[in-house]
């Protein structure tokens, strides 16, 4: 595909993405599960790499949310130290797409370690200015409501959508979601920034999604006639 007329037609300002069947791709190959998740990293990058070069403003992956602690002891430890391990040592990889790493989600419910990787990671890459890359890691669309609405009273400040949008954790409205592995629906992802966004969804499993995928995906975006509750000139 042609990556400049893909530009040239509007490109969506913030595209979130939610991984989905990576597990289901390593029973596919009689891999454990943990293979899947190994397969679906190296995957994010490439479609990370894919947004900067795009110039996509936002990119958020949907990492680890609030209930994915209910998976095996062992599946969640391997996740937690893929992010500890991770994070920061590819480094060079943000530095070379000037990619600057944000997190939403409760970070105080995370392993300390991890915790200490995100903040740290933050720290290092914001002086990039190109594709903020969104890692959505322990993070629920209801828990981040919850936690909103929280500071306002802690604040005693008036509960508004204005107001609450401002408390949000740092991720603005977005205009496309894209959802692999065939399963139609949001899973507690941005319920409040995805009110009037775009959706995708693919039955490709996400360690088999790729940057042809993703720029169809976009074009597919681009065909939409989005009036946000309203009707367009005739």
């Amino acid at each position: 595909m042609n990556t400049e007329e893909l530009k040239a037609r509007g490109l969506p300002e913030h595209i979130a993405i939610v991984m989905d069947g990576n597990g289901r791709w390593a029973k596919q190959k009689g891999m454990p599960r943990t293979a899947g998740h190994k397969e679906g990293l190296a995957v994010a990058k490439k479609i990370a790499a894919a947004a900067a070069s795009l110039g996509v403003k936002y990119v958020t992956f949907y990492t680890f949310s609030t209930e994915n602690w209910k998976r095996t002891q062992e599946e969640v430890g391997y996740l937690m130290g893929l992010i500890k391990s991770r994070l920061r040592s590819e480094f060079d990889f943000y530095k070379k797409n000037g990619i600057r790493i944000a997190h939403i989600g409760d970070l105080s419910r995370l392993p300390e370690d991890v915790q200490n990787e995100i903040i740290q990671v933050q720290k290092d890459t914001e002086h990039f200015t190109g594709t903020t890359c969104v890692l959505a890691i322990n993070y629920g669309g209801r828990n981040e409501i919850v936690r909103a609405v929280e500071k306002l009273v802690r604040s005693n400040q008036e509960i508004s959508e204005e107001s609450i949008q401002a408390s949000l954790d740092i991720c603005p409205d977005v205009d496309l979601l894209i959802r692999t592995g065939g399963e139609k629906r949001l899973s507690n992802f941005l319920l409040w920034q995805a009110a009037y966004a775009e959706f995708v969804f693919t039955d490709t499993l996400w360690p088999d999604y790729n940057e042809e995928d993703f720029y169809k995906n976009i074009e597919e975006f681009q065909k939409r006639s989005r009036r946000f509750g309203g009707v367009l000139n005739q």
